[in-house]
């Protein structure tokens, strides 16, 4: 039988308006009371009712999060940092997973509302058709995009510097020798992929060297792996790939190894993100990292400045990201990788 706060004020000899005071701790009662309160409770294993009080209180102690997919690595990264600095303030998370649908991401949202979150932290799956809903949930509660985010500029966003970052990933194996860069990415159905692209054309223009058509996808491995395969297929292969994610770019080197390349001598590999298993593949990924942590905590910093359908103009905050080489790439002369097991104290800003 469920313990009530009845039972708690009846074995601590107080009035059920003493006892749920001394728990609540919103009005004091004395130190007498409270220990009192606070013992009965402990015997009997009392759980505070926390509908009652999220009505009582209005508010849950609790975040809701939506990303597009838990497999993808970079995704588990930052709702773990997400979660850590949550903690700080002991409030909890309720993650759910759009599956790259805008139709299945509405209906994530329409739930964790109803949960009567205090807000959400969302990176939405698709730049158009999660407009609506995303800009619904912002109207009702404090909303911040986190690395993806609408088209719509009616939301606050955290992310990374896609640009700097693709300008630092083209500028190092330009600078490492490569004539020829291609691009392999995603389908440009989100921001990152768009941007990534975009940041990408922008850097090989600038530096002059040639380009093919990219290569666009999923930020998959097997996106990667096929990537490769066309890589092999399609002619004279480039002197350097930048990739979209750590995840094709890993697949691309599988797929390009069977072929029978060697890296970076024969073509240079650059990912994006610096998930655990750039360092654990062969060769060890040049990527660019996100700042994750950063990205996480001004992230909660910010939720905690919105409010729901708040007139204000929306903030957008890039972080810049750095470049880790490692050796699947040319360093530029002079230049020395990351080994595996080192710091990452060469990271260039």
């Amino acid at each position: 039988m469920r313990v009530t706060i009845h039972d708690v004020a009846r074995v601590a000899g107080v009035s059920v308006a003493s006892a749920s005071r001394a728990l609540s701790g919103r009005r004091k009662v004395t130190p007498e009371i409270a220990e009192r309160v606070a013992r009965a409770a402990a015997e009997l294993g009392y759980q505070p009712n926390a509908v009652a009080k999220a009505l009582r209180d209005q508010t849950t102690g609790t975040i809701g999060m939506i990303v597009p997919g838990i497999g993808n690595p970079f995704f588990t990264t930052i709702v773990e940092a997400v979660e850590r600095e949550l903690q700080k303030t002991g409030t909890d998370l309720v993650l759910c997973a759009s599956q790259y649908s805008p139709e299945v991401e509405a209906r994530r949202l329409e739930t964790l509302l109803a949960r009567r979150v205090d807000g959400l932290i969302i990176s939405p799956c698709d730049i158009e058709a999660s407009v609506p809903a995303v800009l619904d949930a912002a109207r009702r509660v404090p909303l911040v995009q986190l690395d993806r985010h609408i088209a719509s500029a009616g939301a606050d966003w955290v992310g990374v510097d896609d640009e700097a970052g693709m300008s630092q990933a083209v500028d190092h194996v330009v600078a490492g020798g490569a004539r020829s860069v291609v691009f392999v990415g995603s389908r440009l159905m989100n921001s990152s992929a768009r941007l990534r692209l975009g940041g990408f054309e922008r850097a090989v223009a600038r530096s002059g060297v040639q380009t093919a058509a990219p290569l666009l996808g999923e930020f998959t491995l097997e996106w990667g792996i096929e990537a490769g395969r066309r890589l092999l297929d399609g002619g004279p292969l480039p002197d350097a790939v930048v990739c979209g994610n750590d995840e094709i770019a890993v697949g691309l080197l599988r797929s390009l190894r069977t072929g029978g390349l060697r890296f970076p001598d024969d073509v240079s590999v650059v990912g994006f993100d610096d998930v655990g298993h750039a360092t654990m593949c062969d060769p060890p990924l040049t990527t660019v990292r996100q700042p994750v942590e950063e990205m996480a905590a001004e992230a909660v910093r910010l939720l905690g400045q919105v409010k729901a359908d708040d007139p204000r103009p929306a903030q957008r905050v890039a972080i810049a990201p750095s470049l880790v080489v490692r050796q699947s790439s040319r360093p530029a002369a002079g230049a020395t990788p990351e080994r595996p097991g080192r710091s990452t104290g060469r990271e260039t800003a």
